[in-house]
């Protein structure tokens, strides 16, 4: 059995090496993150360990192995993860794990509370030292690839995030964050160090570098010793309080700068909740403005309530949020009878003047209904939205697809469908798919159906989707196969796709074509797989929609793109790896 052997976590950073920015290019060799294990040693499936005796406080030795025996259950069972056990308080590393899945292959139900709490703790060190373990390679790829870009080698560092991205199933954005804090962390070495030794997790660690952007590197290595020694004692909100003391210490105009950058990046936001709802957002907004914000959507809220509109304040600030936002009035909620009054326990309206709703909401018509669906939105703009035709015709529950955004249910589905069909000049298509959900073939209707024709049903039956027929009954569809076979009858001569041929890679890729990325290929552009200028094809067969940020990471060296079949993409990266994609199937 060999000796087991301790290092520490990591390896501290010459204070003569440049820290890694994404901001900078490095000059000169930079030393390896150098993120070491902390043990070393030997572990056969049948070693039992034995324990005898031990401090309450452990250095990074690891338990010594014995020729014979079993653990001593002395001092608690549990693979020694009891309160002063053995197990309990080991550095992260190879020798913690292998306890941690012995003990965990026996199963948590054998263990004692002490133990469970015991193998709890354990486990957030051991995830603690894999994090510091990833990000140090992902920090020595930047290096690597920075490094080359030094020697000429141009763009290889421009796309470090998206070689992560591929690699981790990540998107673009978590890759992004990914890399910048590894970038970060090259500066806080007493950061990176707890976060490898266990101390602290991966939210502390992100908190730290987080608070200290926007500081130089001197007054961010104040920061980092500054917290350390609390950091691993404290919640991440305690931490970053402390941390933003720290920084106003070192640098009182840092967070002002912080808010200026900030503010430079206003920007709006939007996606998908688990429940299949929806958010939206405004992010890095003056404080000021969004304060009076909020108060306005109270106040018209408060005057909705007050008028006899049902609803809890929350749910009429939101309803109020989006009648602004799609530019729908405001006493649209009163007019459409949204929610059933609230009458009081007497039958007498509620509290507040009806007929007097206040500034800013304007008075119910006369008749108006006291309950009905919410106002319809007015959408602007292109939506390409995909549903089921039995879905469509009310007969089936299956999900549609709105291009950009992703699953919609069935009644969603609808409502959008009836919104788009009272509008003008929307698109009237259908699609085939195949088992998988690939699109297969894709066809366009010559005449619409008209809007506002569906059939009533009984209650509690389902509604027919809008327009169900044409005003002949007949609907005409020209037909292109869309499948891994290609007979260029959709090409286009020249270098720009037309518009017809565009709109077939929109339904065929929804997506931009890199892998993990949802970019809407609406907004993406249509690369030529083979370079026009090299005799490659306006045609299905050889384009793909890139958004650009991955378009530019196709043209950088080390990245090729081949397209295997039409809509089957093969990428290889600078790493050698290669990753395939296609296109994400529809709803089935």
């Amino acid at each position: 059995m060999p000796t087991a052997q301790t290092a520490p976590g990591l390896l501290p950073r010459p204070a003569s090496d440049p820290p890694l920015t994404r901001d900078m290019r490095l000059s000169g060799t930079v030393p390896a993150t150098g993120l070491l294990l902390a043990q070393e040693v030997e572990l056969p499936g049948d070693l039992r360990f034995t324990g005898e005796s031990g401090p309450a406080e452990h250095d990074t030795t690891p338990p010594e192995a014995a020729k014979a025996g079993c653990w001593n259950r002395a001092r608690g069972g549990g693979g020694g993860f009891a309160a002063g056990g053995v197990a309990d308080d080991l550095p992260p590393g190879p020798v913690l794990a292998g306890f941690a899945a012995g003990t965990w292959a026996t199963g948590p139900g054998r263990l004692s509370d002490d133990e469970l709490i015991g193998v709890l703790r354990a486990s957030r060190r051991l995830a603690s030292w894999a994090a510091a373990m990833e990000l140090a390679c992902v920090a020595d790829l930047w290096r690597r690839r920075t490094a080359e870009e030094d020697a000429g080698d141009t763009w290889a560092a421009e796309h470090a995030e998206d070689e992560i991205a591929a690699a981790l199933t990540l998107t673009s954005r978590a890759a992004d964050g990914v890399l910048d804090l590894a970038i970060a962390l090259q500066r806080l070495p007493a950061t990176r160090a707890a976060l490898a030794a266990g101390a602290i997790d991966l939210p502390r660690a992100k908190v730290i570098a987080d608070e200290v952007t926007g500081l130089t590197d001197e007054h961010a290595a104040a920061v980092d010793q500054a917290i350390a020694r609390s950091a691993p004692g404290q919640t991440t909100g305690q931490l970053r309080a402390a941390a933003r003391r720290a920084v106003i210490a070192a640098d009182p105009a840092a967070a002002r700068r912080r808010k200026e950058q900030a503010l430079r990046e206003a920007r709006v936001e939007r996606w998908d909740e688990s429940a299949g709802t929806s958010a939206l957002a405004g992010r890095d907004l003056p404080p000021v403005s969004v304060l009076a914000a909020d108060h306005n959507l109270t106040a018209l809220a408060t005057q909705l309530k007050n008028a006899g509109v049902a609803g809890t304040l929350d749910t009429l600030r939101a309803r109020v949020y989006l009648a602004l936002l799609t530019g729908a009035p405001v006493s649209s909620l009163l007019a459409s009878g949204y929610g059933t009054p609230a009458n009081s326990a007497d039958g007498s309206p509620p509290s507040g003047d009806p007929g007097d709703p206040g500034p800013g909401i304007g008075r119910p018509g006369d008749g108006a209904a006291t309950t009905g669906p919410p106002p319809a939105a007015c959408l602007t703009g292109s939506v390409n939205l995909t549903v089921p035709l039995a879905t469509w015709l009310g007969g089936s529950t299956e999900p549609g697809h709105a291009a950009g955004y992703g699953l919609l249910d069935a009644g969603d589905s609808r409502d959008l469908a009836g919104t788009l069909a009272a509008g003008s000049g929307g698109r009237w298509c259908i699609t085939f798919t195949g088992p998988d959900g690939r699109p297969v073939a894709h066809g366009c209707a010559r005449s619409g159906p008209p809007a506002g024709l569906r059939r009533s049903q009984p209650e509690g039956r389902p509604r027919p989707g809008p327009g169900t027929r044409s005003r002949d009954g007949t609907w005409t569809f020209t037909v292109t196969p869309l499948g891994t076979v290609c007979n260029h009858a959709s090409q286009t001569p020249g270098y720009r796709p037309s518009a017809a041929l565009r709109h077939l890679f929109e339904i065929r890729q929804p997506t931009c074509s890199h892998p993990g990325c949802r970019r809407p290929a609406a907004s993406c552009d249509l690369d030529h797989t083979v370079a026009y200028h090299r005799g490659g094809r306006t045609c299905l067969c050889n384009l793909a929609p890139l958004c650009r940020r991955h378009h530019r990471a196709k043209q950088a060296p080390g990245w090729h793109l081949v397209q295997d079949q039409p809509g089957q993409m093969t990428w290889r990266l600078p790493s050698g790896r290669s990753y395939a994609t296609c296109a994400e199937p529809y709803p089935v």
